[in-house]
């Protein structure tokens, strides 16, 4: 039975391991409280596998760490330990030798007598047992010592459950944060890029991010390009020489990442990145993440080092790999906007070969022919009189033809453009097509003192000379009214005819829109097409004259 000093201290014992949140103190505690309680010179825990056939753990008080060194293993559940496994209920023996399952103690093990073994059980499932040996001066444990250690058991049980249940509240806590942090730093992305299509921009914001997420001290982006991978962009403590590195796909660490498609660790980076990056990347951990799109690898996010300085955990993998997910994305929406971009580009300059083509042949190559043949002829002829016709007749066929070439050589680029600027190029511009169109057309020109950038006026000036030429081949229009104004960092220009119109749902690139919509795009500008208020058209464009950045880098 037991005394009232006895139960006050267990009770006392009891309330301080169930406020413990920490599950390896309440371990150790209710260890040094058993040998208290009792007596014992050691005490053990034993922690069953999720089987309940042997024991996955095996935590001891009393022995010194020379001791457990001198033991070598510890007990995995048989023998005298292994009966308290199948028959949970307390097992006290005055000599543990003495048991019929006793199989003596391996080399180096202290000698024991008296045993007290008693089932910890939590939620009506015994989870361990907790062993008691060697009570002091060689007695045996007594009904007493049993009572007690029954009731810090029950104790125990109260106060692991507790701690096993703040500790996953604690994990799903964590596992939660590191959710919303990916989807903060996905979010980030999104809003960041908006309609942004620049790839080395979209990879700095990326390898950014991607370091903060994780607490990096660096991170590379790697983007194949055939057999090799190509080292695109980088944050953090990193060598500028390496950007820009290549490095074969076959045999490098980032391109077995690559050809798996799965994510890997390693504490050893000098092992691992061969061919070059090694003797530049001061790192000892890392983590290697493939971007992934649309099953198409495109490349490797690698990240180096933790600022704590702690080896990559399952956690950050997990976290990485669900940001390279929207990483990929973005790349890969980047890319195919670059190979559209190359794409039109290739068309509208094949386009324009093709116009200065026709124009050579139709008019300037024919209007020599003709003339080479009538002089041929007056030559052959032998009359002064005719011969003198012939020249004259071919002089004004030069004229005419010199007149074509520098007509030609003025739309590919215009002197006055570079030399005096938007509003004398559009001046000429404007004369030409009224001479050779038979077109009434009005120019309003309002420019700030200070000239736009060279590719703004370029822009400006080809999309009103594509406007005109539109107008001029398929609007049947007499008169053209063209605005241009320069105001809060804007250029605004519109060209308005009074041609047939057009309807505003079969609008297209077929239109001769394609060149104008291109140039817009490229100075992240705006285009506006529309039927005119009393037939006809209008084309408006906005362009900004000042350098913008969409992207947030700062984050």
């Amino acid at each position: 039975m037991l005394d009232e000093p006895r139960l006050r201290r267990i009770l006392k014992i009891g309330t301080a391991v169930v406020s413990e949140l920490d599950h390896e103190a309440v371990l150790r505690a209710v260890l040094e409280e058993a040998r208290e309680l009792t007596g014992a010179r050691y005490a053990a825990l034993g922690v069953l596998d999720a089987e309940d056939h042997e024991l996955e753990r095996f935590i001891t008080s009393g022995a010194s760490p020379e001791m457990r060194q001198a033991i070598g293993d510890l007990p995995r559940g048989r023998g005298v330990l292994g009966v308290l496994i199948t028959h949970p209920v307390p097992l006290r023996l005055d000599d543990v030798g003495d048991h019929p399952r006793s199989f003596g103690f391996p080399v180096g093990h202290p000698p024991m007598r008296s045993f007290l073994g008693v089932p910890v059980i939590i939620r009506g499932q015994p989870w361990g047992n907790l062993y008691l040996t060697d009570k002091d001066g060689g007695q045996a444990f007594d009904d007493s010592d049993e009572e007690a250690i029954v009731l810090l058991a029950a104790w125990a049980a109260i106060a692991i459950d507790n701690a096993r249940a703040y500790q996953r509240e604690q994990e799903r806590r964590i596992e939660l944060e590191q959710a919303v942090q990916g989807l903060e730093a996905t979010t980030a992305i999104a809003r960041a890029l908006g309609g942004e299509t620049d790839l080395d921009r979209i990879l700095e914001l990326i390898a950014k991010r991607a370091r903060a997420l994780i607490d990096a001290r660096s991170v590379l982006i790697l983007l194949r390009d055939g057999d090799e991978l190509v080292v695109r962009s980088m944050a953090g403590a990193l060598p500028g020489a390496i950007t820009g590195m290549r490095l074969p796909v076959d045999g490098s660490f980032g391109g077995e990442v690559l050809r798996s498609g799965r994510p890997e660790r390693s504490s050893d980076v000098g092992a691992r990145l061969r061919f070059g990056l090694a003797r530049r990347i001061d790192a000892r951990a890392a983590l290697f993440v493939p971007l992934v799109f649309h099953g198409r690898a495109l490349g490797v996010l690698e990240v180096f080092d933790r600022h704590d300085d702690e080896d990559f955990s399952e956690a950050d993998e997990r976290l990485l790999l669900g940001f390279a997910a929207s990483a990929a994305t973005a790349v890969a929406t980047a890319q195919s906007a670059a190979h559209k971009a190359l794409r039109r580009s290739l068309q509208s300059s094949e386009r324009e070969r093709q116009r200065w083509a026709r124009e050579l042949h139709d008019e300037t190559l024919q209007q020599l022919a003709g003339l080479k043949l009538l002089l041929a002829l007056a030559r052959r002829d032998g009359q002064i009189d005719r011969a003198m016709a012939a020249m004259t007749t071919a002089i004004a066929q030069l004229d005419m033809s010199i007149g074509d070439l520098r007509r030609l050589i003025t739309d590919l680029r215009p002197a006055a453009l570079d030399d005096l600027g938007l509003e004398p190029a559009l001046e000429g511009l404007v004369e030409r097509a009224a001479h050779t169109a038979g077109l009434q057309i009005t120019l309003d020109v309002t420019l700030s003192g200070t000239r736009p950038p060279a590719e703004v006026e370029d822009a400006a000036y080809r999309i009103v000379q594509e406007a005109l030429t539109n107008v001029m081949k398929h609007a049947a229009a007499s008169r053209v009214d063209i605005e241009v104004r320069e105001a809060e960092g804007l250029l605004e220009l519109s060209v308005t005819d009074d041609g047939t119109g057009f309807a505003p749902g079969r609008a297209s690139d077929g239109f001769g829109l394609l060149g104008i919509r291109e140039r817009v795009e490229l100075l992240a500008g705006q285009l506006e097409l529309k039927p005119a208020e009393r037939g006809g058209t209008v084309i408006r464009v906005q362009l900004p004259t000042a350098a913008t950045n969409a992207l947030d880098l700062t984050g």
